[in-house]
């Protein structure tokens, strides 16, 4: 197995690990220990404790938003990608635990990396009910706002809000949002 290769499978295995147990009570010894390697190895990822997680935490967000993009494509009508969109977002975040997200939200470097994915996804939200009110598929609504104020529940949802208001983990909150969002702009007749 080549140097790429086994800083792959490390990256890998490093993700999983993190959305089990969260990342910030790991030390690099901890690591190694429960990767199987030694900690000359796990800098195959990166050059320090704080970049192996940024990496880790990248990786994780940047392979979440290829899967569900590949599910909005394969989606023809284009009045369910939002649906789609939404549903894949929640799939995506529900293997991570509570541990995970709050070291995301006490870990600078990673809550901005959470915070730029949550940009992107409501900026995708905008775009998939533009093109689906243009097409005629979702009734006529102002994509811009629609994509607004997903964006700010968005923001609530990732900063531990929707959580303590309506008691809804990240994952079952996106699933809510998506029913609802849904429910407002699905067509009417």
């Amino acid at each position: 197995m080549g140097t790429d290769d086994r800083g792959a499978q490390l990256l890998e295995g490093l993700i999983e690990l993190y959305l089990a147990e969260g990342f910030l009570a790991f030390g690099m010894g901890d690591l190694a220990a429960r990767l199987r390697c030694s900690r000359t190895t796990l800098y195959l990822v990166a050059s320090s404790k704080e970049q192996i997680i940024a990496t880790a935490v990248r990786r994780y967000f940047r392979r979440a938003a290829e899967r569900i993009e590949q599910r909005v494509q394969a989606e023809t009508d284009t009045g369910l990608r939002l649906q789609v969109y939404l549903a894949a977002v929640s799939d995506e975040l529900a293997p991570a635990s509570e541990q995970f997200y709050a070291d995301v939200a006490d870990y600078p470097p990673a809550r901005e990396l959470y915070q730029d994915n949550t940009r992107r996804a409501a900026q995708r939200v905008q775009d998939i009910v533009a093109d689906a009110v243009e097409g005629g598929a979702l009734r006529p609504v102002n994509a811009r706002f629609v994509g607004a104020a997903v964006a700010e529940v968005m923001t609530a949802i990732q900063a531990g809000r929707i959580e303590a208001a309506a008691g809804l983990d990240d994952a079952s909150a996106y699933r809510a949002l998506s029913d609802m969002v849904y429910r407002a702009v699905e067509p009417t007749g």
